[in-house]
């Protein structure tokens, strides 16, 4: 993953030619255009510092010129933050894929232009003044808009600190959403397609939704839910008295559940990281989660979570369509003895986080394993 920095053009060097007619600049000047932006030495000097300071530190900087023919990246793929520092037009593609899948993007002087006329056109908000406790301003007095939860656009660095503060604050925001970024940027660009492609499973998501033992009128969870495939196998679960949370990282799979009925009363889609959730204890009598736990940094952080939110007497059931032996070979890669949900390294970790496991199972057509909350 990198901060990818998109760089302005410098300033033309002066014609040698100039110097033998005095007359020859201002002629010049009054027949072309102003440029659209005019490079900032001290901007210049402060990105170049802060770069250097971040790879001194061990991350990926990938500086692109495309005044000198340096092509723009193809996607998103390993890119956990963007800088533009001019009005380039040949960034827009790349810029409004940023904007829906919410990768942090800092856009100054002439690239703040350029960000508003991504927002007009991207799946995102709108240019908005940013708040008091905004998390890269911090309320300053700064000339600035903000798209989104996660792009900003300033005329000018703010003022008392120059640039420098504000892009080494920038690095540091990127840093901490790194893995937030990585998951959203992977799965934004995939959400219109991914129930079609996977509609294939739905009656082995319905299958594992029915060994939960949930009873109409309680509240089910359904963790990483994507297009919310399991949402309604949940529902019936809970009937009509009872609700359904579908919570996703990625606001396009929200998005596509939504437009495919699997939001509503009774059933939610929730926009949250499943490790931080937005909700008291003990609300929740069952937990579905599927094709997740093994992708979390902090597997026990994700299972004690769980735990805080599930009523006593609640359940977990963790599911995948396919085996673990199957999934690794697919991938090319033999299992792992490090694999969170190989059962040695399941089984302590759920019994340390407040849960029983009750129920393993990992065949080659699936993986379940249930555990009770006591």
């Amino acid at each position: 993953m990198a901060l990818v920095v998109i760089r302005h053009a410098p300033p033309p060097a002066p014609d040698p030619l100039d110097a033998l007619d005095p007359l020859a600049p201002a002629q010049a000047a009054a027949l072309s255009p102003a440029p659209a932006t005019v490079p900032n030495p001290a901007l210049c000097a402060a990105l170049d510092a802060v770069i250097g300071s971040a790879t001194a530190g061990g991350a990926e900087v990938r500086r692109c010129d495309p005044w000198s023919g340096e092509p723009l990246p193809e996607g998103l793929g390993g890119i956990e933050g963007l800088v533009l520092t001019g009005d380039t037009p040949e960034a827009l593609p790349l810029l409004r894929e940023a904007l829906a899948a919410e990768v942090p993007v800092l856009a100054l002087g002439g690239g703040a232009a350029l960000l508003a006329r991504a927002a007009g056109s991207a799946a995102s908000p709108g240019p908005r003044e940013p708040e008091a406790a905004d998390p890269l301003l911090g309320g300053g007095a700064a000339p600035a808009f903000r798209v989104g939860g996660s792009a900003w656009g300033l005329a000018a660095p703010p003022a008392g600190e120059g640039a420098g503060g504000l892009l080494g604050r920038f690095a540091a925001l990127v840093a901490g959403r790194a893995e937030h970024t990585a998951t959203r940027a992977f799965f934004t660009p995939r959400a219109d397609a991914w129930e079609e492609r996977f509609a294939y499973q739905t009656p082995a998501y319905e299958a594992a939704v029915a060994r939960m033992r949930l009873a109409p009128g309680q509240t089910a969870l359904d963790l990483g839910c994507g297009s919310g495939r399991a949402l309604p196998a949940l529902r019936r679960l809970v009937g009509a008295s009872g609700t359904v949370l579908g919570v996703d990282l990625t606001p396009a799979m929200l998005t596509a559940a939504a437009r495919i009925g699997r939001g509503g009363p009774g059933r939610l889609l929730l926009l949250a990281d499943c490790a931080r959730l937005p909700l008291a204890a003990g609300t929740v009598h069952g937990i579905f989660a599927a094709g997740l736990l093994d992708h979390l940094p902090k597997p026990r952080t994700a299972l004690a979570e769980w735990a805080r939110v599930c009523a006593p007497g609640g359940e977990l059931l963790l599911f995948h369509p396919s085996g673990r032996a199957e999934r690794a070979a697919r991938h090319g890669r033999p299992l792992s003895p490090d694999d969170p949900l190989a059962e040695p390294n399941l089984r302590p970790a759920l019994e340390a986080t407040g849960w029983r496991l009750a129920e393993y199972e990992d065949t080659p057509d699936h993986f379940l394993a249930r555990a009770r909350h006591p």
